[in-house]
């Protein structure tokens, strides 16, 4: 199926306005709904009941209002609503050029893709080329939906990303969790440095990354469709905040574990070199560790596919 588009914009870049379509980049069809039933099995409904009158309110005679003062509200009508949203600009107004990385991730929100409508071809592969070359991403200021959005617009190899940015007031900072502080002695840091390097990769590539999870829920429900009973599983890694007694020991035995093979997806060339990283590490010689991209999951049996398709929909 095609994509279809959100909205038709404009990507203002000096004065010139690049006509643009909105797409969103990314879709929730995957997750898993339990819904709501009666103790029978039979759906139940959502009712809005009116706090002055207990009267169940039909959803055709509700309205929406601002709360202006306690208890109470401006009415706005829909026609009012729609020209409220009709009237924001639908303009991504570029206003300066920044490094790619220089915007921490952790200020991401939502993301969209952005094409060129008619006749926006030209300027629109012009901007992308120019933001490839100079390594460089645009901020713009941009209204959507009754909220005012700085937004980051990235250069991609097929076209252009549009990324929501949060306000700072929207992002929570660490230094309110008033973490404890300490520094790693020389032999803790390289071990920990030894172990890193086995387990490095050069990139991520999100296709090697199956969600197991999902996977182990849905195997879950085709177990209950066939009348066997959920329990639950006991994982030894969440047995809680035990004390590391010793540091040194607890890095030296990962790397012995990655040699003997106890990383689950570590292949035999993989587990030579973490062999000889961990004696190193016994030697206190120098560090050379393998690296290599994950390897992706095995394929969902063909049962957990089918209820991932076909069973997750209210």
């Amino acid at each position: 199926m095609a994509a279809r588009s959100i909205a038709s914009l404009s990507l203002g870049f000096g004065l010139v306005s690049i006509p643009v379509r909105l797409y969103s980049a990314t879709e929730s069809s995957a997750t898993i709904h339990f819904n709501l039933l009666a103790k029978d099995g039979s759906r139940v409904k959502q009712q809005y009941i009116s706090e002055k009158s207990g009267a169940l309110v039909p959803r055709a005679e509700m309205v929406k209002g601002y709360e202006f003062e306690k208890d109470r509200y401006v009415i706005f009508q829909p026609e009012e609503l729609k020209a409220l949203e009709n009237n924001a600009s639908h303009l991504i107004d570029i206003v300066s050029f920044i490094p790619v990385e220089a915007v921490d991730p952790i200020y991401f929100d939502k993301a969209y893709f952005l094409a060129p409508d008619k006749r926006g071809g030209k300027p629109y592969n012009l901007l992308k080329a120019a933001m490839q070359d100079s390594g460089r991403c645009a901020l713009a200021r941009w209204a959507w939906k009754g909220k005012q959005y700085v937004v980051q617009v990235r250069a991609q190899e097929h076209g252009l990303v549009l990324q929501q940015l949060l306000y700072a007031d929207e992002v929570r900072s660490l230094e309110d969790l008033d973490i404890e502080q300490s520094t790693p002695s020389q032999a803790e840091l390289k071990l920990a440095l030894q172990l890193i390097d086995q387990i490095s990769a050069d990139g991520y590539d999100p296709a090697e990354y199956e969600d197991d999870e999902k996977k182990r829920i849905l195997a879950a429900i085709d177990a209950k469709i066939a009348g066997q009973e959920v329990v639950a599983m006991e994982h030894p890694e969440d047995s809680g905040g035990a004390e590391v007694i010793d540091l040194t020991e607890m890095l030296r035995a990962s790397l012995s574990k990655a040699s003997r093979g106890g990383a689950a997806a570590a292949p035999a060339k993989r587990a030579a070199k973490a062999g000889a990283a961990a004696a190193e590490a016994e030697n206190d010689g120098p560090a050379k560790g393998a690296k290599r991209a994950p390897s992706s999951s095995a394929k969902a049996p063909a049962a957990t596919r089918v209820r991932a398709a076909g069973g997750t929909r209210k």
